[in-house]
């Protein structure tokens, strides 16, 4: 039995119920290991009237729960921490934040329809959330207003996955359930799920139908005696238009309700997707037809939520995988709500929100101003798309202490604001300055959220990438492995995140010379990638690539040759001849030639794909210089010492004028032209280049010792 003050798995104690729904009940609890407060859901104790085989059922349907939800990473969606099994009593451990779900909001106002500007929104941040969960084969199948939370700063997240399944497990909760009912709440229940019959993401889409028109009317579209006579009514019955219960309601809105609201799925939307554009052209205003016009003419007025906590992100992606696996990178704090279920009291006094929360209802002047600052954040982002990085990090410093001053230290976009500034100095190269932003951020989103948040895990990430641009690399192979592992348990061993910091740990690996461990790893990334996108898909081509590089650098030569023509030819197909990524495998492919000492096939090789990055990307870009030079390494061999070192001046030139007379690349390219210089027999030349390579090297290390000297973490 579960009781107040039980200490869970000796760590979570449990303070109070906060609620209970058909899987179990929720508590407030404390986590002891970490100090914060949390949400832990229990499975409802389970006596001897259950089989065995029932509970053995239940126990991993509670794991698949559980694992589901952890893998599902979106602002509109909730969060878990743990989960595990106490004396008997399966649990989940998930974020806890003040709020309140749409059922509350409605008895708040004493069953009234809510705004429609507050319908509007609703509507738009649970279908993107709904079109995330869809695109990963997830069905929620118990949407309802009291698993839909909107949290003090005007976010809407869909709680309790606690029924979600993998679209392809469907049938087995069928047959789990019998008819299906006792999985959903039949005032929201589908006519395929009272049925029984095969059960989509179109299910939860009539779901949502059913909230809209409650939130939108005040009552379900079905408000029927009892139980059975809803099911007959969601099955049988069409549904009283809603606006003859509000005439205010803009039709456009009425007539997306009521296509959610079909009763065969083919006559839904097609899926979210399509709902959002839908919902995104009804907020466009309509030309009035007359002076005089009534109801039917109003426009959606501009939404009072605020707008500003839908599009925003929290930092560039962490890592080679640029986005998770088929949808765009989405990564914001989501959190569950001590309201999290209805049926039970509401507290006596509200708690102020946490440090770092906006406040509920915040003026309209203040929503305005955050709404200007979000703008801000993205015209920021912009001059980091376009390279202008002095002006991004500078937008982006502005920005965190305006958000600072107004949201506090610690609140998400704050500490994004800041990543952000972090990214562009070490843009710029500024590597410590960048480890001392990523090191605060990363002390704050502790804070706030937890050492196993993925945030933070993307913020650790970071510290991580940047410990390896200070040339600190066994700092960053420790801190690397440490952050794939906490992502692997918290993400899954195949996620995006994971595997990309998996590559940032391979990368590490290998500049330490540990190719057979690096190769072992880019394989096992490859071989991910390849079974959850896909052989071709670009981030497994990605991948690939790095597994090439490990067979050259080992002496595979020949392995490392095969391996690049393939990648070559599928990087064509996909992308293009003159892709940037296209080249890149092209170019491994040329050195490969060169270290079988095929130099005539190398020369040509390398000839070609200069002259393509020139055209694409520019003649000075880090990756066209690459390929000049090894069109000078490629001259040397042949004995063609002149040609090859006016390629090596081109290079180092370039170099210098691009990154500085103290760069690692421009000191590289000196070495290269010293060397040359010596082969050409011009001695006093390449000593005096060798001088000054010396000087700039030391120069260089005396200027990396003073700001080593303020890196703390």
């Amino acid at each position: 039995m579960v009781v107040e003050n039980r200490l869970i798995q000796r760590r979570y104690r449990l303070l109070g119920t906060i609620g209970r729904g058909g899987m179990g009940e929720v508590w407030r609890a404390r986590d002891e290991s970490l100090g914060r407060q949390v949400a832990v859901k229990c499975l409802k104790p389970t006596g001897p009237r259950h089989e065995p085989s029932f509970l053995q059922v239940l126990r991993e349907r509670f794991r698949r729960e559980a694992r589901v939800a952890a893998a599902l990473q979106h602002r509109g969606i909730t969060v878990v921490h743990d989960f595990g099994e106490d004396d008997g009593t399966l649990f989940i451990v998930m974020e806890l934040l003040s709020g309140r779900n749409l059922s509350q909001l409605l008895d708040d106002s004493r069953r009234q329809p809510l705004p429609v500007p507050d319908l509007v929104e609703i509507a738009e941040q649970v279908t993107a959330a709904l079109a995330y969960t869809h695109e990963q084969a997830v069905v929620h199948r118990d949407l309802k207003p009291a698993n839909i939370v909107r949290t003090a700063d005007g976010t809407v997240k869909i709680c309790d996955f606690g029924i979600a399944r993998l679209g392809h497990d469907i049938g087995f909760t069928a047959r789990l359930t019998g008819t299906g009912v006792a999985m959903g709440s039949p005032h929201y229940m589908s006519p395929e799920q009272i049925g029984a019959h095969g059960v989509d993401h179109r299910s939860d889409l009539y779901s949502l139908g059913c909230v809209l028109y409650e939130i939108a009317t005040g009552v379900p579209p079905f408000d029927l005696g009892d139980a059975w006579a809803v099911l007959v009514g969601h099955r049988d019955l069409a549904p009283e238009p809603p606006r003859t219960l509000r005439p205010d309601l803009p039709e456009v809105y009425e007539r997306i309700i009521l296509d959610l609201l079909a009763k065969d799925p083919d006559d839904r939307p097609r899926d979210a997707g399509e709902l959002g554009k839908r919902l995104a052209d009804a907020r466009r205003p309509q030309p009035a037809r007359d002076a005089a016009a009534g109801p039917d003419d109003l426009t959606v007025p501009a939404p009072r939520l605020p707008s500003w906590t839908r599009g925003m992100t929290l930092g560039s992606p962490a890592g080679p995988a640029r986005r998770p696996y088929g949808h765009p990178v989405d990564r914001a704090t989501t959190v569950l709500t001590d309201t999290w279920t209805g049926g039970c009291e509401a507290r006596s006094g509200e708690e102020s929100p946490p440090a770092g929360i906006a406040s509920p209802a915040p003026p309209d002047d203040r929503r305005a101003t955050l709404a200007a600052l979000a703008g801000r954040h993205t015209a920021a982002l912009d001059l980091g798309r376009l390279g202008r990085w002095e002006e991004a990090g500078a937008a982006h410093r502005a920005l965190a202490a305006e958000r600072e001053r107004l949201l506090g230290p610690d609140h998400p976009d704050t500490l994004t604001s800041r990543l952000e500034a972090g990214h562009a100095l070490g843009r710029l190269g500024r590597s410590f300055e960048a480890h001392q932003i990523y090191a605060e951020v990363l002390a704050g989103r502790e804070r706030a959220l937890g050492p196993d948040h993925p945030d933070t895990l993307s913020c650790r990430h970071h510290v991580a990438l940047n410990l390896g641009r200070l040339g600190r690399l066994e700092d960053c192979r420790a801190m690397a492995h440490e952050v794939a592992g906490a992502r692997a348990r918290v993400l899954g061993a195949h996620h995006a995140d994971t595997l990309a910091t998996r590559c940032e740990l391979a990368h590490v690996l290998g500049r330490l010379g540990l190719w057979t461990e690096a190769l072992h790893t880019y394989r096992d990334i490859a071989a991910a990638r390849t079974a959850a996108l896909g052989p071709e898909h670009p981030d497994t081509l990605s991948a690939r690539y790095e597994v090439g590089i490990g067979l050259g650098r080992l002496g595979r030569s020949g392995e490392a040759l095969a391996l690049y023509r393939d990648l070559a030819a599928a990087r064509t197909r996909a992308q293009g001849a003159d892709d940037p990524e296209t080249l890149r495998a092209r170019h491994g492919l040329g050195v490969n030639l060169g270290r079988q000492n095929r130099w005539q096939e190398a020369l040509a090789e390398a000839r070609e794909v200069a002259a393509a990055r020139a055209r694409v990307l520019g003649p000075d870009h880090p990756d066209t210089l690459v390929s000049r030079r090894e069109t000078a390494v490629a001259l040397g061999w042949l004995g063609r010492w002149d040609e090859a070192l006016d390629r090596y001046r081109e290079v180092a030139d370039a170099r210098e004028r691009v990154l500085g007379a103290a760069h690692l690349d421009a000191l590289a390219s000196y070495g290269d032209l010293a060397q040359c210089l010596e082969q050409l027999g011009r001695a006093d030349e390449a000593a005096a280049l060798h001088r000054r390579v010396a000087a700039l090297r030391r120069e260089r290390a005396a200027r990396r010792g003073a700001g080593q000297s303020g890196v703390t973490r």
